[in-house]
């Protein structure tokens, strides 16, 4: 084992990420960031655990090392934010998450002493800001996307208010969640060591539930009540971010509160806009342009630029100007209606077709697999044995879906999977 860590141990994690919906196709900064989070012997072993939740007893065996100083390992990388350890019906899990969102962000989500954060940062930037190849992979593969933008329930009208649902309101998920936690803002931290952050608040990142419950048992998150939670909600509209969470209806494990500058959602959003990278709300801004006098203050406040001024075409007034909303860009989020005071010629409406938001992550990650070409790494991980739950859960999301997308998974299952083990054993 100790030839295979010197001669491929990052090679064979990014191989094992690169498994996951979202991808993380190879490259040099991939490799140097993460040989700055795993050590050699580190990489090599989490290359060998499987995508899904494992129990200490199956690292054990994949690793061939005793149940006690296994669990040791995981706890240590627990403690770095590199797995997520989580109580399941008693029982004690671990997951490997993907790098966006989970890894990455995780190991800029508090200030640390025990590796370098300013290059580390700086690695991040030049790999998601600069190069392209992963941002394209996780924000504009295939139609199922990571994240959806939550609509503010601020800008509603007492009638829009009827239409949206629970799992659509941040406050919903907020008091709902079994446990809550708020860490530094990853993207505003990283940018900070840049000198390139905004003045937006930092201790604004919230996670949720069994995620929430990991890193704040390792420090990496702080516990708070429903209240505090809330008033961190209402301090972040405040300063006009959008909030851009996990797109599943049931058990968002996150809701980041997002500024147009520094974070990747909203740069995403800037740069593939026609790929439509975040899923946006039910809802549109339609302006009164009979009121609207041009001041261009929604425009500035628009996080994606989905605002403009054009020609209010008033043969009376020809310099006049009016906005403009692009729904192809626009995230539904309503921050802009929070700059419209003086004339409020702006007012959400839904959107003539309805959002489709998975049901839960399983559900979301089968989609994002089948539309990625990936289904085959979810059915067939053979370093793990599935459990019959786990297996019904991932068959049962495929049974879900629309006729084309069932099809497609089937495609995958009986051309990928067989050809693979063809080529394996011929």
């Amino acid at each position: 084992m100790a030839h295979i860590v010197s001669r491929s141990a990052y090679e064979r994690l990014t191989e094992r990420l690169n498994r996951f919906p979202q991808g993380a196709p190879p490259s040099e900064l991939l490799t140097r960031i993460l040989k700055m989070l795993f050590d050699e012997k580190d990489a090599q072993r989490v290359s060998l655990l499987p995508i899904k939740p494992f129990t200490v007893e199956t690292a054990s065996r994949i690793w061939r090392l005793p149940q006690a100083e296994t669990r040791r390992i995981l706890d240590r990388l627990a403690d770095k934010a590199l797995l997520v350890d989580m109580q399941v019906h008693g029982e004690m899990k671990y997951v490997l998450p993907p790098p966006m969102a989970g890894f990455f962000e995780f190991a800029m989500m508090r200030v640390r002493t025990d590796i370098d954060q300013k290059l580390l940062a700086e690695l991040f930037y030049e790999y998601l800001n600069v190069a392209e190849d992963f941002v394209r992979a996780l924000f504009t593969e295939g139609e199922t996307q990571l994240g959806r933008a939550f609509v503010d329930e601020n800008a509603l009208s007492e009638t829009n208010a009827l239409f949206v649902l629970d799992w659509e309101r941040a406050s919903e998920v907020i008091r709902t969640a079994s446990h809550r936690g708020i860490s530094t803002c990853y993207c505003r931290h990283k940018m900070l060591h840049l000198d390139r952050a905004c003045d937006a608040p930092l201790d604004t990142c919230m996670t949720f539930n069994t995620a929430a419950a990991s890193l704040i048992r390792h420090g990496h998150a702080r516990a708070v009540t429903v209240s505090e939670c809330m008033e961190r909600l209402a301090m972040a509209r405040e300063h006009h971010l959008v909030q851009f969470g996990e797109n599943v209806r049931q058990g968002v494990n996150f809701i980041c509160n997002c500024c147009g500058c520094c974070c990747e959602a909203m740069l995403a959003a800037r740069r593939f806009a026609i790929m439509h990278p975040v899923h946006t709300t039910g809802f549109l801004p339609r302006v009164d342009t009979g009121s609207c006098n041009g001041c261009g203050k929604c425009v500035d406040r628009c996080p994606v630029a989905a605002m403009s001024l054009v020609s209010a075409n008033d043969p009376h007034h020809p310099k006049r100007k009016v906005a403009q909303v692009d729904a192809e860009r626009c995230l539904g989020c309503g921050v802009c209606l929070s700059a419209c005071t003086k004339t409020a010629s702006l007012t959400l409406e839904r959107r003539p077709r309805r959002v489709l938001t998975p049901l839960n992550t399983i559900h979301r990650s089968v989609i994002m697999a089948v539309e990625r070409g990936k289904l085959q790494h979810l059915l067939f991980d053979n370093r793990v044995l599935w459990h019959h739950r786990a297996l019904a859960a991932v068959v049962g999301a495929i049974l879900r879906l629309p006729p084309v997308k069932r099809a497609l998974a089937t495609d995958q299952v009986k051309s990928r999977y067989l050809e693979a083990l063809a080529l394996h054993y011929s």
